[in-house]
């Protein structure tokens, strides 16, 4: 009988064993975002990645990455700060020792961040003046109230409530939001990542200026001044404000619009399914190595 339970217990660790090597040795998925991505683009220029895996699978928005690296035992991809990890079964993996929160962005320490910018039309260019004028009231709202900046906050943004003003000065300023607006339908596209934040600043706005209709539809950073300013302005796609989850390139020539600029950072995440235990904390050089393919398994990651 003892011979017995010493022969159980050397399988069971055998098997213990086996179920680890095993995790250690198994490939690894990379998921990246599409060429148009904002998020891409800062991921892959803040950790130094200079050619991406050809076995890496392409996701087509923030929320379809985060649903293809959960259902993936050995994925690992990135995400905005924005995304509920918890909802979506990811582990936010931290970066060069620091966490992703609000607070280490803000402070500096967490070097996976990026800004979160706007652009607009032209001047003359929104199909009718009272558009224009409640495009820039919105914009006003976002980007210096304490309240926009307070639902961008709470919605995942990273902003500095304490320096905003209040509404009720900035209104002032912005007679347009005092009439009846049911009329006017404000439309905005581009980024995926800032989808939460905007569509949280937009439903807060619209009672408190006329009623107006919001109709977004994003489709990555690139098509931010695309669908303004670019060759599809005046297409079916066509936007009243455009943003990316970047800055804007010297070739997308923002300054032609009625306004620009950056309403609030964001930190991009990697992320892993919450099974794979192992993976807590990752430096640029490692992810260099994952997104490039020179690491096949968790293994090989020194």
């Amino acid at each position: 009988m003892k011979k017995l339970l010493v022969s159980a217990l050397a399988l069971l660790v055998l098997v213990g064993c086996g179920a680890q090597g095993s995790k250690s040795s198994e490939s690894i998925k990379v998921y990246t975002r599409d060429g148009s991505s904002g998020t891409r683009e800062a991921f892959e220029s803040i950790i130094g990645l200079e050619s991406l895996t050809s076995n890496s699978a392409e996701t087509t928005s923030n929320g379809d990455m985060a649903k293809q690296v959960s259902s993936s035992p050995a994925g690992i991809g990135y995400v905005s700060l924005t995304t509920d990890f918890e909802a979506n079964e990811l582990t936010p993996v931290s970066y060069e020792g620091v966490n992703p929160t609000v607070e280490t962005v803000n402070n500096g320490t967490y070097k996976l961040a990026r800004p979160f910018s706007f652009v607009t039309r032209a001047a003359g260019d929104f199909g009718s003046q009272d558009k224009e004028q409640l495009v820039a009231a919105f914009l006003d709202y976002l980007v210096n109230s304490t309240e926009g900046r307070q639902v961008v906050l709470a919605a995942g943004g990273i902003v500095d409530v304490g320096a905003g003003k209040p509404w009720s000065e900035l209104k002032a300023n912005h007679p347009i939001v005092d009439q009846d607006n049911s009329g006017i339908t404000l439309k905005t596209g581009g980024s995926t990542s800032v989808d939460k934040t905007i569509t949280a600043a937009v439903q807060s706005f619209i009672p408190m200026a006329g009623n107006f209709k919001f109709e977004p539809n994003h489709t990555g950073s690139g098509d931010g001044f695309k669908r303004t300013l670019g060759g599809e302005k005046d297409g079916a796609n066509a936007i009243d404000i455009g943003f990316a989850s970047r800055a804007f390139k010297s070739e997308e020539t923002v300054a032609s619009g009625l306004m620009s600029g950056e309403y609030a950072k964001d930190a991009v995440v990697v992320v892993v399914p919450v099974k794979n235990d192992a993976i807590k904390d990752l430096t640029a050089a490692q992810l260099v190595e994952i997104f490039s393919g020179n690491a096949k398994t968790w293994a090989d990651i020194k």
